[in-house]
This record gives C-alpha cells, structure tokens and sequence, in this order.
C-alpha cells in the first residue's frame, strides 16, 4: 500500500475510534475496544525488543506489572494521575536499565530463558508482597466512567505506535535491526550492539509500563500480581506474530483479531482459548510467516494487478499496439 494511502488509513481509523469513545454508551463496545488498544500498546513495545532488535523477551510481562502496580499505589493514595504515571515510567527505566545489563549478555535461548526467570520471580514476589485484591474505593467506583481509561489507553497506544515509526526511519532504529540481522557483522561495521539492544530495552520497558499505567486506571479491582502474570507476554507475543513481526501495523493487526475472536469464542470452548490461539499461531508462523501483515500485502498486490484499465490507459494501448 502507497505511505500516502496507508497515512489516511490511519487517520480514518484513529477518528472512528475518537468518534466512538464519544458517542457510544456501550459499555461492551468500549471495554472490547479498550482491550485492544492496551494489548495492541504492549505488543507493540514488545515489537521493538523482540522485532526490531531481535531479543526475544519472555519476561516482558514484569515490566507491565510495574508499570500497573506503581501507577495503581500511587494513584489510590492521593497522587495526581499523571504525576504516578511519570513515577511508573522512572521508575520502571531504572528498573530497566539495571537489569538490562547483565540480561544482555545472554544471547538467542539464554536470554529469552533469563528473561522468564525473571518475570515468573517477579509474579512470585509480587504475589508474596501485595496478597490482597486492589479496589478503588467506593466513592471512586460511584464516579466511575469508561471516559478516561478509553483515551488514556488511547494516547498510549498512539504514543507506542509514533516511537516506534520513529525507529523504523531513525539511526538508532536501523541499528538496531542491524543488530538482529548479523551481531557480529553489525559490531564490524561500528555499531555497538549491546548499546542498541540497551536502548531497545529500556525503551521497550518504558513503553510497557505506560501500558501498565492504562491497564491500571481502566482495572475496577484486580489481584496486583496479575499485571505481572506471564500470560501477559505470550498475548502480547502472539499477537505480534500474528499480525506480523518488526512491522508497525502487525500489533494492531493482531490485537484485533486475538481480541474480537477471543470475544466471539462459544462459551463451552472460552477454557481452551490457549490451546485455539496457540494452534493458530503455528498455523500462521508455518504458513504465513510474515502474519497478516504480509498476507494483506501479498492480497493489495494481486488486487492492483487484477485492476482494469481505465479508458485513457485503454486508448494509449490500443495507440500504441496500432504502431
């Protein structure tokens, strides 16, 4: 698809959903809609350590629980939304940062597996530390409206999809896929590899936790270590897959489909989504390797091809034929 056609696309898009947070009373709608904006944001953060860098993360979920958790304590005791989103987000890059470190030494297997040690520790611990439900408090839940978790997830998921066009066109995106493609001729060509996958990974981290934050504003009550339940990550993997790894619009893609069809599964079968999805996702990485994304692209492709000519291509045809 042209950028120019692919830019009012979106636009089109992003004003229906605006549209629709305005208008619609639907609470069904709105929550459905939420959803998917919230896991389209994680999948996305995730696409950029995972797609654009190339380090597989199974461990992402503990930074969308941090992200939950610090946003959800801070708020409910007192502090301005915004200002315990900002504390969310220090406070995960710091957290970040200094894991990254000895994490990034681990490569391919090794990382991914120190990654899941990682996040499985943390849901322990946060499950040890915080054993209680998280609530609002009553006069909160009186007052309560989808209005605000709707654009905050909203602005999240627009925040998420603009740094990562940002990195599909900067230097600091392009080395990064340098690093994915060959580390080692990467390194011989002047990148500094462990910066980049540093960079996408705290910058990854960051981006979970907002989604965390929005996970957390939109949540009425939830046992605080679920933010950091590792199913988090494997939605968020799926969907990438899905929708199609180290694009912009994959995550997005996926998040639809995972969300609308998780929804439309009978309710006899809602038990063995895992065992639905995780069919599809071989299906899709055995057959489709590049997701939906590729696979509306092979469809845009074939479509051009088959367009007929209008009546001045015709004419000129038919000129030149005649010579």
């Amino acid at each position: 698809m042209p950028r120019a056609a692919a830019i009012a696309a979106g636009l089109v898009v992003l004003a229906v959903v605006i549209s629709t947070g305005l208008i619609s009373s639907n609470q069904h709608v709105l929550t459905l809609i939420i959803q998917t904006m919230m896991l389209a944001a994680l999948a996305s953060s995730w696409n950029i350590l995972g797609g654009f860098a190339g380090q597989i993360s199974l461990g992402h979920a503990a930074f969308f629980g941090l992200g939950a958790l610090v946003t959800r304590e801070l708020w409910l005791n007192g502090m301005p939304l915004s200002l315990a989103v900002v504390a969310a987000v220090a406070t995960t890059i710091v957290a970040a940062a200094v894991v990254g470190v000895p994490m990034l030494r681990f490569r391919d297997i090794y990382f991914a597996i120190g990654t899941l040690a990682l996040g499985v520790a943390v849901f322990i611990t946060a499950g040890n530390l915080w054993p209680g439900i998280s609530s609002m408090p009553a006069e909160a839940l009186r007052n309560y409206d989808f209005t605000g978790p709707y654009f905050m997830t909203l602005g999240v998921l627009v925040a998420t999809v603009v740094v990562s066009l940002w990195l599909k066109h900067s230097k600091v995106g392009l080395g990064m896929m340098a690093v994915r493609e060959d580390e080692e001729a990467a390194t011989a060509t002047g990148v500094n590899a462990f910066a980049h996958k540093m960079i996408a990974f705290v910058l990854s981290s960051a981006l979970a936790a907002l989604a965390g934050a929005a996970f957390a504003y939109f949540s009425v009550s939830y046992f605080p270590n679920f933010a950091f339940s590792v199913i988090w990550t494997f939605e968020a993997i799926l969907v990438v897959f899905i929708g199609g790894v180290g694009t912009i619009v994959g995550p997005l893609l996926g998040s639809v489909f995972f969300i609308i069809g998780r929804d439309a599964l009978p309710a006899e079968i809602n038990e063995f989504q895992v065992v639905v999805f995780g069919v599809l996702f071989m299906v899709v990485v055995l057959l489709i390797p590049g997701g939906l994304t590729e696979a509306s692209q092979r469809l845009y492709a074939r479509t051009s091809r088959r367009k007929p000519p209008n009546a001045y291509e015709s004419k000129a045809t038919k000129g030149k034929e005649l010579v």
